[in-house]
C-alpha cells in the first residue's frame, strides 16, 4: 500500500494509564479525540485504580518507554508532546534525552507531583530532574497550587502570592505557566492564572459542585491539542479551561464511590 499524501496532525501523550478510565493516559485519548486530533500515547506507568483510589503501579523499562515514543515519533506527524505523570528520575531523564531530537515540537508539562490525599508522588532526584530537564522545555507548564509550592518551596496562601508565583514559576524555564486555581480558596471562583512573554490573563469561572477526576490530565491534553491545530498557548490556555468546565458540567460516575469522571466528548470541537 502506498503512503497517504499528506497526515493528519497528532498529539502525543507520554503519561501514565488509568485502568478505571478517567485519568491519564486514557483522559488524554478521549480529550484529543473530542477536538478532531489523532492521539497517540507512550505510556510511562500502569496502574490499578478505580474511582476509589489505586491498588498497583507497575513501571515498564525505560528503554520500552523510549521504543514507544521512538516509534511514534519515526511515523506520525507529531504537533504537540503533553506529558504527565512521570514518577521516577531515571523516567524524566528518558523522556528528556528523546524529546531532545525533536526540539521544535512544543511541549505542555503537568508535572503530576502531589496525589489527591496529599502524598508527593516524586523522590527529590525526580523533582530535580523534572526541574532542570523538563520544564525548561515546556511551552507551557500547569501545575496547580501544592505542585506549584513544591517546585518552589514556598506556600501560596492568596491572590497576591499566587500571582507572585507565576513569576517565579516562568523564572524557572517554561516559557508560559497556567497557574491552575481549583486548589486556592478564592471564594466561589476558580481562577487560573496565565503567562508567557507576550501575554498575561486570569480566567475567572464559577467552582462548581463536582469531584472530578483527571481533570488537570484533561485540561494540559486539550492545550496541546489546540496548539496542534495551530493556536497560540495563551489561545489554546483559554479554550482549554472552556473545554474543562463543559466536560465538568458533563461528569457522570461510573463507579460506587462520589467520583466524577468528566464528559469528554460532550463538549465536543468541531
Amino acid at each position: 500500500m502506498s503512503a497517504p499524501s499528506s497526515r493528519p496532525p497528532s498529539v502525543l501523550t507520554i503519561a501514565g494509564s488509568d485502568s478505571g478510565g478517567g485519568a491519564g493516559i486514557q483522559a488524554d485519548l478521549k480529550t484529543f479525540a473530542a477536538h478532531d486530533i489523532h492521539g497517540l500515547s507512550a505510556i510511562a506507568a500502569l496502574t490499578a485504580q478505580h474511582t476509589r483510589g489505586v491498588t498497583a503501579v507497575h513501571a515498564p523499562p525505560v528503554a520500552f518507554l523510549q521504543a514507544q515514543i521512538d516509534a511514534c515519533f519515526d511515523d506520525f506527524d507529531i504537533r504537540a508532546v503533553k506529558i504527565g505523570m512521570l514518577a521516577t528520575a531515571d523516567i524524566v531523564r528518558a523522556v528528556a534525552d528523546a524529546l531532545d531530537a525533536h526540539p521544535d515540537v512544543p511541549v505542555v508539562l503537568d508535572p503530576v507531583m502531589i496525589a489527591t490525599s496529599g502524598a508527593k508522588l516524586l523522590d527529590d532526584d525526580a523533582l530535580d530532574a523534572l526541574r532542570t530537564r523538563l520544564i525548561p522545555r515546556a511551552a507551557v507548564l500547569t501545575p496547580n497550587i501544592p505542585e506549584a509550592e513544591l517546585l518552589l518551596g514556598r506556600t501560596i496562601v492568596d491572590a497576591a502570592s499566587a500571582e507572585a508565583a507565576l513569576d517565579a514559576l516562568r523564572a524557572l524555564g517554561a516559557r508560559g505557566v497556567l497557574l491552575k486555581g481549583g486548589h486556592l480558596d478564592e471564594g466561589d471562583t476558580v481562577v487560573d492564572r496565565y503567562a508567557d512573554p507576550e501575554t498575561h490573563f486570569t480566567h475567572r469561572a464559577p467552582r462548581l459542585a463536582v469531584d472530578g477526576h483527571g481533570t488537570g490530565c484533561t485540561l494540559s491534553s486539550a492545550i496541546a491539542a489546540r496548539i496542534a491545530g495551530g493556536a497560540s498557548a495563551a489561545e489554546a490556555c483559554n479554550a482549554a479551561i472552556a473545554y474543562v468546565h463543559a466536560a465538568m458540567r458533563a461528569a457522570y460516575r461510573p463507579g460506587r464511590s462520589d467520583i466524577s469522571v468528566l464528559g469528554h466528548l460532550a463538549p465536543r470541537i468541531r
